[in-house]
């Protein structure tokens, strides 16, 4: 018997299959980027989806990146976690051992079948983001260094050469002071305190943060950010803000807007602040490297990567999994890349994008954006590779408060740094007892 169809029902059911052969897969994305930074974000997402029409990337802005990864942790455990997570790199050792949430970005590029070569990426970027089996688990993404960033027109007003900005710490005392002097409220600020003056400083004056290869080696691995190098460095920037030289002003980054406002004339903070303060500051601006004491044998040597990388979480179709490796592979191309590099100041994360944005003439036209480049693309040591410590983002709380206690004159710095690396190595032992 032949079956026929009713010409409305056969146009009905047509209608029905091309529509189902034409859906478009959601993507969701988690993130935690703001102001500028939100908009370059949803701007990437809307470039991705116009390229193509099988996959949706829907950017959702979920706090802070402790905010995010907290949601994404019970979302996970409830079943709706989202199918891209942005993770801050202190988060790494934690997602690496979430054993079951996430799919390493390796993997999921293989199994949708991308073509994807760790060998691209900067390799200090890379690295950070690799297991101990050479797989790479995340895909960097808005991977920072931590620069120096100064106000070109109070320097001028304050007597000091706007076109040599401070090298050295003692340098930068001295500026601070010039600058107080010449009336201005504010001569130094820092964003992200730990992260600029005990994390990257370690790295770039070659010293220890930690042991085991700063977390590389071995969940036994236990703070060594109390030494006299570093006591020496938190009690010089103590007595800068006795004297009024120095202003703390929060934890993270909001101190950047303490710079780009024209409060303070100078600034240690992410390389990524430069977005907001192009867009904001009323003055001339310079960027320069992250300054150092001259005595110290072997620095400057490198600093390290700060920001975050994307990761896949794990239970998803095989259908998302396909959208998030085209979206990975969209994300990593050298223009894309070139450009949200040069937008936000954040690093080009491949070397195609670095070479695109020299050829480009970007960084003779923007002195300085090559900063932070140059700072990472140095051969990394055993000291400066890297932090990777599991619950990091406790430690470093634990750290902003005791560097509070140095600030408003509380604690010395060494009693301040004891207790840090004391109450920090009990996190580690607990994170470490966890994860056997």
């Amino acid at each position: 018997m032949q079956f026929r169809f009713k010409p409305m029902a056969a146009a009905a059911l047509f209608a029905c299959m091309a529509s189902s052969a034409h859906a478009t897969t959601e993507i969701i994305w988690w993130h935690s980027m703001t102001g500028a930074l939100g908009d370059r974000v949803a701007g990437l997402a809307d470039q991705f989806n116009k390229s193509q029409s099988a996959y949706k990337v829907t950017p959702v802005f979920k706090g802070s990146y402790d905010e995010a990864l907290a949601a994404a942790i019970a979302a996970y455990r409830a079943g709706n976690a989202p199918n891209i997570l942005q993770v801050f790199e202190v988060g790494t050792a934690t997602m690496m051992y979430s054993k079951g949430a996430i799919k390493p970005v390796s993997e999921v590029m293989k199994a949708a079948g991308e073509k994807f070569d760790p060998s691209v990426y900067v390799p200090a970027v890379a690295g950070y983001y690799t297991s101990p089996k050479g797989a790479m688990v995340s895909l960097p993404f808005n991977s920072s260094t931590t620069v120096f960033f100064y106000n070109k027109d109070m320097f001028t007003k304050a007597g000091l050469n706007a076109n040599k900005p401070p090298a050295t710490w003692q340098e930068v005392a001295l500026a601070a002071a010039k600058l107080k002097a010449s009336g201005e409220k504010c001569g130094f600020t820092t964003g992200w305190q730990s992260w600029v003056q005990l994390e990257s400083f370690s790295a770039w004056h070659n010293v220890e943060f930690a042991s085991k290869n700063n977390g590389f080696g071995g969940l036994d691995a236990r703070l060594k950010f109390n030494s006299p190098l570093h006591v020496r460095h938190i009690e010089n920037l103590g007595n800068l803000a006795k004297q009024g030289y120095f202003t703390y002003a929060g934890r993270k980054n909001e101190p950047e807007a303490k710079f780009y406002s024209g409060e303070c004339g100078m600034l240690t903070s992410s390389s990524a602040a430069y977005a907001n303060i192009a867009k904001n500051a009323k003055f001339k601006f310079g960027v320069s490297q992250l300054p150092y004491y001259s005595d110290v044998k072997g620095a400057p040597q490198n600093t390290i990567i700060g920001g975050a990388s994307l990761w896949a979480m794990n239970g998803k179709k095989t259908d998302e999994y396909k959208g998030v490796a085209k979206f990975f592979k969209f994300l990593s191309q050298p223009e894309v890349q070139a450009k949200w590099h040069q937008e936000t100041g954040y690093l080009p994360i491949t070397k195609a994008a670095y070479e695109l944005t020299k050829k480009s003439g970007f960084y003779e036209k923007n002195p300085g954006t090559d900063v932070a480049v140059q700072q990472m693309i140095v051969k990394t040591t055993d000291k400066s590779r890297g932090i990777r410590l599991g619950n990091f983002a406790q430690i470093r709380t634990v750290i902003d408060e005791e560097l509070e206690m140095v600030w408003n004159g509380k604690k010395t710095a060494k009693e301040a740094l004891d207790a840090a690396v004391k109450r920090g190595d009990e996190l580690l032992v607990r994170f470490e007892k966890a994860n056997k």
